[in-house]
């Protein structure tokens, strides 16, 4: 057996080994992980969606060390790149910041060098060019993984930047449909007082005119709380969204009964439902004791029944609360349904699809896992990266929830929480949060980090 033939199956062994470890190099990565003071978010994550999409990358990494220095097959690349991908999706779902995906890498590749150095010292033997090889093999591995990571979560920033700059672009369009609205009942205005009012140049001047006809003055007023409402609704959540981007929202973590507080928030909203002819039920257990941020769980839940509310024309809506899916002990879950007609029935959200997406993924791991497959197992099919190119389907709502949505998401990363979104057209909407139940005090954080 020639040098050559010998450093191929030394790197074999290497790549069986390392397949042989795998559970325990994952549980060590979330030991290290969690032992971070830096890092809350994957606290209150099951082992399986903590784990995500690093099996496959991590077989992937041992078949490289079979092949190496050959190159990888175009199949075995592009998987591995949208492996990578796709765990940036899930982690951003699931409420990491950015900084906390790259600090999950960093664990992971000291983990693994690890693994190395403690094969390299209980193996002498090893021709000069087995480790090397080995070590270049794990760059790769990190690099790609926190290259690719890192750029879908500037594409699904980008992506939800531009559902914001459309909702803005159509509350703008309506403030321009009713000045035009306004100027044609000016030109009536002055038609009808026969010239004795002369150019009226805004609604204003209009409403002081004593002889203004009633019904045009009742007009110009509806048109005024319209724009009015409109304009101080979008700029609400901008300043929210704002102040939760510039990191000046703290987390303040309380126990409390967050059935009690559901409940409260559901009966205070059955008047709007009453005048929509809806329905609003509250479903979960009498009591549920957690820990939490009372007023920010209070405002994502709000924000959420208020959009099932606004679109939902016939049937209503559902709140209920409980147990996490899957029974995951260590979180509970907030879900809020409707009978809408769906999240893309209408002018949609680029973060409402990115979420889709990345709840579609999510099921996927957990499906994976409930089928009693290895962790070892690969995908059975890469998700698609999210789309940046808006739904182009028939417009039957007002303006997207880019906005409101994004608040209800910030507010989720600031409490360690995931957000899920299932949306069919014509048959309604379910969003579900999952909260843990408890907070570590060492790990409270607070506000938006990069």
């Amino acid at each position: 057996m020639d040098a050559k033939q010998l450093t191929d199956e030394q790197l074999a062994r290497l790549a069986t080994h390392l397949s042989t470890r795998r559970s325990i190099i994952l549980h060590c990565w979330r030991m290290a992980v969690e032992n971070d003071p830096e890092l809350t978010a994957s606290a209150s994550l099951p082992r399986t969606q903590f784990n995500d999409h690093i099996p496959e990358l991590l077989e992937a990494f041992e078949k490289s060390l079979f092949v190496w220095p050959r190159p990888e097959s175009v199949a075995a690349e592009e998987q591995r790149k949208e492996d990578s991908a796709s765990h940036g999706l899930q982690r951003w779902q699931q409420g990491y910041h950015l900084r906390e995906v790259t600090h999950e890498w960093g664990h992971l590749h000291m983990c693994l060098a690890g693994e190395l150095a403690s094969y390299s010292t209980s193996h002498p033997d090893l021709l000069p060019e087995v480790m090397p090889t080995a070590w270049k093999a794990l760059a790769k591995l990190c690099s790609q993984g926190v290259s690719e990571s890192t750029s879908q979560f500037f594409h699904l920033q980008q992506t939800e930047a531009e559902g914001h700059v459309r909702d803005m672009e159509q509350t703008l369009d309506q403030v321009r449909a009713m000045e035009r609205r306004r100027a044609e009942l000016f030109r009536q205005a002055a038609h009808d007082l026969r010239g004795n009012v002369g150019v009226v140049k805004n609604v204003t001047s209009g409403l002081v005119r004593p002889a203004l006809p009633e019904e045009i003055r009742d007009e110009f007023l509806k048109l005024l709380e319209r724009s009015v409402t409109s304009l101080h609704s979008m700029l609400d959540e901008v300043m929210d969204l704002a102040r939760l981007q510039a990191g000046h929202e703290l987390r303040d973590v309380q126990p409390l009964d967050v059935a009690k507080l559901l409940r409260d928030l559901a009966e205070n909203l059955q008047p709007l439902a009453r005048e929509r002819g809806l329905y609003l039920r509250a479903e979960g257990p009498e009591m549920l004791l957690v820990e939490g941020d009372a007023p920010k769980i209070r405002r994502i839940t709000q924000n959420l029944l208020l959009n099932a509310l606004k679109y939902t024309q016939t049937g209503g809506v559902l709140l209920g609360w409980g147990d996490s899916r899957n029974n995951d002990s260590r979180r509970w879950m907030l879900c809020v349904q409707d009978t809408g007609p769906g999240i893309h029935a209408g002018p949609g959200s680029p973060i409402a699809s990115a979420l889709q997406d990345a709840t579609s993924e999510s099921h996927q791991v957990d499906e994976k896992a409930g089928q009693g497959k290895s962790e070892s197992a690969p995908a059975e099919k890469a998700m698609p990266r999210v789309s940046p190119h808006p739904d182009n389907r028939p417009v039957h709502q007002e303006r997207g929830e880019g906005i409101g949505l994004s608040i209800v998401k910030r507010l989720c990363e600031l409490l360690d929480a995931s957000v899920e979104l299932e949306s069919n057209v014509g048959e309604g909407t379910t969003f579900r949060v999952m909260f843990p139940r408890q907070y570590e005090a060492a790990k409270e954080k607070g506000g938006a980090a990069p």
